[in-house]
């Protein structure tokens, strides 16, 4: 019984966590759902231990108490996967950032070299140019 308590205390306390980073602006929204589900499995193979003999054996585990292992092993592996892709989409926005950075600060200086037509004072962008620019982004 006393390992029952210990998860289901742990659970908890996991899932009282994860709401305060919530509610603190610590921990984003999908990330949290993420972790409430980790709390909830750990709630739910800690209050009920058979289950986790009942699907050792629908699995053809024949080890049961390897099969949370199993699982956490799985699900620390999905996490990584879905780290990996949301750097990678976010490494690519960054990059594609710096390029549409790159062209307006270059078509900026551009503007700014050529005089206006009929004037020969240092040239400034026109107001009209620059929403042309913009709309290339």
């Amino acid at each position: 019984m006393t390992a029952q308590i210990t998860a289901t205390v742990i659970a908890v306390l996991l899932a009282g966590a994860i709401l305060y980073l919530v509610r603190r602006d610590h921990l984003h929204g999908s990330y949290a759902l993420w972790w409430l589900a980790v709390a909830s499995a750990t709630l739910l193979l800690g209050v009920f231990p058979p289950l986790i003999d009942w699907l050792g054996h629908l699995t053809g585990i024949y080890y049961p108490p390897i099969l949370p292992i199993i699982i956490g092993i799985g699900m620390i592996l999905v996490r990584m996967l879905k780290m990996d892709i949301d750097r990678s989409r976010s490494e690519r926005q960054v990059r594609r950032l710096t390029q549409k950075l790159a062209i307006l600060e270059q078509e900026l200086a551009q503007s700014r070299r050529m005089p206006p037509e009929g004037d020969t004072q240092k040239a400034t962008p026109k107001a009209k140019e620059l929403p042309r620019v913009a709309e290339r982004m």
